[in-house]
């Protein structure tokens, strides 16, 4: 849906109304009627109404979501808004994601830093972990950004890339920042993919995933277990498997979940058990999702999403 408030706003302080502007402009009134309905208009008409009124496509109409959560978080973040659920979103999860990966920040560090972009002298805090966690804060940005786009192997790379450009790491002349991992590993003793299996493993799992039709958090949490057992990159899966279900949940009017640092345990215990006992991953995914929907009644948000 379009909103054309601020395109109201102008044609009231030029002293304008819609019929005058397309009579000027030559406009049907079945134009006119999609400015009400909220529906997109032909470039042509955009150009017109722009050349008239002197400003941008941008400045006269803005897409609306039909995610009740997704355009709270666009709102608060395009307004700089302070102490609201986009704040805690970045908060909560960049500390958790990072902490689960051994980021020694503090969750008041994580804070501080959003929130000043500074962090408290004389920590004596790694400069990778610094940087991974205003990194992070990027990544969720992008994610809002490009939530209700189809998800891409290309989206993927990106958000990887986000996440670890500019750190130690990324130095290696192995270590491919943004593309697939060129080495293998493992994860806790388990092998993962081989490094030349991994584009093939990922297209499949992207055309299954993209294939089907009303997806549910259920399927949100079966691509994150895949993904997380394909071990795509070289390192930062986690945190990039954790933002692919945040975007998942957000495309999909799903509440989201955040995995805690203190129910890493259980998390792993699940990923591990996967997909013998499935149950046991899915009550901790839906365990955190209650605990955002706890978070969104402190803030007095009403959900109108998908449970």
């Amino acid at each position: 849906m379009i909103s054309y408030e601020p395109l109201n706003k102008r044609l009231k302080a030029a002293g304008l109304t819609k019929t005058a502007l397309a009579e000027t402009l030559g406009i049907s009134s079945r134009t006119i009627a999609k400015i009400g309905k909220g529906e997109k208009l032909s470039k042509k008409t955009l150009e017109k109404i722009t050349a008239r009124l002197g400003c941008s496509a941008d400045d006269l109409c803005r897409e609306i979501s039909d995610n009740a959560i997704l355009q709270i978080l666009r709102d608060e973040k395009d307004a700089g808004i302070s102490g609201g659920l986009y704040h805690e979103l970045q908060v909560r999860m960049t500390y958790n994601s990072n902490h689960i990966e051994g980021n020694r920040l503090t969750e008041a560090q994580t804070r501080m830093i959003f929130e000043t972009d500074t962090i408290p002298a004389g920590d004596g805090v790694p400069v990778d972990d610094v940087l991974e966690t205003v990194h992070h804060f990027r990544a969720i940005d992008y994610v809002i950004d490009t939530a209700e786009k189809p998800l891409t192997e290309d989206l993927v790379k990106r958000l990887h890339y986000i996440l670890k450009y500019d750190t130690k790491k990324a130095r290696l002349p192995w270590f491919a920042v943004g593309d697939y991992k060129k080495r293998g590993n493992l994860v806790g003793g388990r092998e993962t993919t081989k490094p030349a299996d991994v584009p093939e493993r990922m297209r499949i799992l992207l055309e299954i995933y993209n294939a089907r039709e009303n997806i549910t958090i259920q399927d949100v949490i079966e691509f994150h277990v895949i993904f997380e057992h394909i071990h795509p990159f070289q390192d930062g899966n986690g945190r990039v498997g954790r933002l692919i279900a945040l975007k998942e949940c957000l495309r999909h009017n799903i509440v989201p979940f955040i995995i805690e640092d203190a129910k890493k345990h259980f998390y792993y215990q699940g990923m591990n058990e996967w997909p013998k006992e499935k149950e046991r991953l899915t009550e901790t995914c839906l365990d955190e999702q209650d605990t955002f929907k706890r978070l969104m009644d402190m803030l007095g948000i009403g959900r109108g999403v998908t449970h």
